[in-house]
């Protein structure tokens, strides 16, 4: 094959990925990629199914109205099984049994190309560099045999850290680190970080690939599942991490991560960092999300760890206890019936209907080991105990009232009583002056409401107190405003019955 046509197939093959037709540009790629933001992030990387339903419901509303087009008809189920078949949503039960929507690694890629797409900087920059430098460094080392290089490399690098030890103990001058550097400096390790996600989703969607392929090999097995078949279909099982590459290069990362002073000293370098002058001009988002960079890691490493051993688990039951000869029966007639469905979908006319018929006829059968569920056989459970006699009483209108929110209409009409009927009164001492039932803690709102409505309530103002009296008797002495009534703008009951 030529260069061209290779890069030719490399280029069709990137660009079927589901990432790049998530960013393609097409007409509603900006609703999906918006509604991907809003709803995950590193502390909320799972969502349960009927809660995503209904936010994808609330933010297609709330786009509608502000005369963003989107997908006509659409639902937010609909759209997340769309998604789903996109494969830019993945669903599945968690440790609990609840159904939950996760976002692929392909989704999540796209989601950092859209977030690094937002950022203007310098890509190339002196940390980048340094960053390649030092790598190349590092790996050229492990990768030289010769013992005379390696130890020319430690003498060297132990020469220069000496030599810097004893500048600072004679007294040097610490260079500070100008504020342009360190934003440098936050952006490259930024972008390192923002990979760790879709890395580990990435891990998780290999382990998970693998674990359907085992178990169709096994279904698939003509050799009797017994004995050493069985086996090696366990030893498989316990291979989830290591046949994969995303597997491997996880086991490598785990070895090294599951250090916690390595840990402890990622965070605390972390938050030096944030400590510098430059974090100022972080927006509060960024600075947590960059704080929370081990928290990242840990979930991470925890989501792999568990998706393996459930994984581990439920692939050991059915190797173990399920019918491999049912199993492959079923799997049999449900291959022949996607490959009649397709014959005939390829010559369906439009509205086309399968007859289907309600009741299969009946098994001409000498004998069926299996037992079918008869409803005469089990005794219907025993009726419900009549509990009516022990059922609380009803409330009554004046209990809801006593237990219910302020009396706006009772206390309007004592505020504008008292605006009229003395030359100087305050709210407090209308508030003092009212009947018990008006006294309640839940009534003095009632009139800081119907105050603030009045555009009396002023900043400084000062406050007085009253005493409410609760339901059961009791009083409580409160503070709120000190309001002078006549202040308001009011004349008379009947004209300040819309001031009030």
């Amino acid at each position: 094959m030529s260069e061209i046509l290779e890069m030719l197939t490399r280029v069709q093959t990137a660009l079927d990925r589901p990432t790049v037709r998530l960013l393609d540009g097409r007409k509603w790629a900006p609703v999906t990629l918006a509604v991907f933001h809003a709803t995950f992030d590193n502390e909320r990387r799972s969502v349960a199914v009927e809660t995503l339903h209904g936010n994808v419901d609330s933010y297609l509303h709330e786009l509608r109205l502000a005369g963003v087009e989107t997908p006509p008809g659409a639902s937010g189920r609909s759209l997340c099984v769309q998604w789903m078949n996109d494969q830019w949503l993945y669903r599945a039960a968690n440790e609990k049994g609840v159904e939950e929507y996760s976002l692929t690694s392909h989704a999540l890629e796209a989601l950092r190309v859209v977030e690094s797409l937002n950022v203007d900087r310098a890509m190339i920059s002196e940390s980048r560099l340094t960053t390649i430098l030092d790598a190349a460094r590092k790996s050229a080392l492990e990768a030289n045999p010769n013992r005379e290089d390696r130890l020319r490399y430690l003498e060297a690098d132990i020469a220069r850290l000496s030599a810097e030890r004893d500048r600072l103990l004679a007294g040097g001058d610490i260079a500070e680190v100008s504020e342009s550097r360190m934003l440098d400096n936050y952006q490259n390790l930024l972008d390192l970080i923002s990979l760790l996600p879709g890395d580990f989703r990435r891990v998780e969607e290999a382990v998970r690939q693998m674990h359907r392929q085992v178990t169709e090999d096994f279904r698939r097995e003509e050799r009797p599942p017994i004995g050493e078949v069985i086996d090696e279909y366990l030893e498989r099982t316990e291979r989830l991490m290591t046949d994969t590459a995303e597997g491997r290069a996880f086991e490598g990362a785990f070895d090294l991560l599951r250090s916690n002073a390595l840990l402890e000293e990622l965070r605390t370098n972390l938050q030096v960092i944030l400590d510098h002058p430059f974090a100022a001009v972080l927006t509060p988002t960024e600075e947590s999300n960059f704080r929370n960079t081990v928290r990242t890691i840990r979930a991470g490493m925890r989501d792999v760890l568990e998706r393996r051993r459930r994984l581990s688990s439920t692939l050991r039951d059915h190797i173990v206890n399920h019918d491999l000869i049912r199993d492959r029966e079923l799997e049999q007639s449900l291959r022949k019936a996607r490959t009649l469905l397709a014959a005939w979908m390829q010559d369906a006319k439009t509205r086309e209907k399968v007859e289907l018929e309600l009741v299969p006829p009946p098994l001409d059968l000498a004998y069926f080991k299996a037992r079918f569920y008869d409803p005469s056989v089990h005794m219907p459970p025993p009726p419900l105990d009549d509990v009516t006699e022990g059922a609380p009483e009803q409330m009554t209108l004046d209990d809801l009232k006593r237990i219910g929110g302020p009396q706006f209409d009772a206390l309007r009409a004592a505020l504008l009583e008292g605006a009229v009927a003395a030359d100087v009164v305050t709210a407090g001492q209308v508030f003092n002056g009212l009947e018990k039932d008006l006294r309640r803690p839940v009534e003095v709102l009632g009139i800081v409401h119907i105050v603030t409505e009045a555009d009396a309530l002023q900043d400084g103002q000062e406050s007085e107190e009253v005493t409410a009296i609760r339901t059961d008797g009791s009083t409580r002495v409160l503070a709120m405003p000190r309001t002078v009534l006549k202040q308001l703008p009011v004349g008379s009951a009947e004209e300040a019955d819309g001031e009030l």
